[in-house]
């Protein structure tokens, strides 16, 4: 993909382990959360740990090991980690719901405070689904067509940073649209619906962009191969997005019309 081979050969695990690091301690913190939850309060669901050990199963196969050196100069294997780490991971790492684990773990008083923050306008702002999309769907058309995606692969860095950033900005994205843990600022489902819609079209735009523009220095065939591997494999990881969304739309819609007193007669 790129004509620097020397410079992949000194790729550093340091780099690796920078990026890896977060991702151990915030899986063995989760995981010792659930003990001390189990302990205190009715068992923790396994399906909630299952989907926390995938996700970080997902990054960190992404960030560390043969596929991380391989997407370092193969166009195709680099869009594999990006549905990886941009978007599957961010997904289950969501349905495990991990601050709901943690205000329950932690002090009634110290869960009070942590609650109190998220209530803050800043945090309005990030949660907010078009805030969300731009930061996600927005980078991801701002790192392809520009010079920085070449610019990540020579500067160590730089490629720290833009794969914090695909994570983080992968995981606000969902968690702005599908509500697991406690969302004090909600949105209304149609409202959601409709920024996800437009957020999920920049996508596959970007991808059919991507297969006609290969970025600089990417062989037409790797970034064709890329562009068909965001394209439908976002596609899969997508629909299991939408699905969790109108399934919470009915469920709080089917709950409300069941709420509402039979007419006297």
């Amino acid at each position: 993909m790129h004509a620097h081979e020397a410079h992949t050969q000194n790729f550093s695990i340091i780099v690796q382990l920078i990026l890896v690091f977060p991702f151990i301690i915030s899986f063995i913190s989760y995981i010792i959360a659930v003990i001390i939850s189990n302990q205190q309060k009715k068992q923790w669901p396994y399906f909630r740990t299952l989907s926390w050990i995938l996700g970080h199963l997902c990054a960190i196969l992404t960030l560390i090991g043969p596929l991380a050196e391989f997407a370092h100069v193969n166009f195709s294997a680099h869009m594999v980690g990006h549905l990886l780490l941009g978007m599957l991971a961010p997904l289950l790492i969501a349905l495990s719901a991990p601050m709901t684990l943690f205000l329950r773990t932690i002090p009634v008083k110290m869960a009070r405070f942590v609650s109190c923050i998220l209530r803050n306008s800043y945090f309005k702002f990030l949660s907010n689904p078009i805030t969300a999309s731009i930061l996600n769907v927005g980078g991801l058309w701002l790192l392809y067509t520009t010079p920085l995606f070449n610019m990540m692969h020579e500067n160590s860095f730089l490629y720290i940073l833009i794969h914090i950033h695909i994570f983080l900005a992968g995981y606000l994205f969902t968690i702005a649209f599908i509500y697991i843990d406690p969302t004090p600022h909600q949105r209304p489902y149609v409202f959601r619906s409709i920024v996800l819609l437009v957020a999920l079209t920049a996508h596959s735009i970007l991808s059919k962009y991507i297969y006609a523009n290969p970025p600089n220095h990417v062989p037409s065939e790797q970034a064709e191969q890329g562009a068909m591997i965001m394209y439908y494999g976002g596609d899969v990881i997508e629909i299991g997005l939408v699905y969790i969304l109108f399934y919470q739309w009915f469920k709080r819609t089917r709950c409300a019309t069941f709420a509402k007193p039979l007419p006297i007669k």
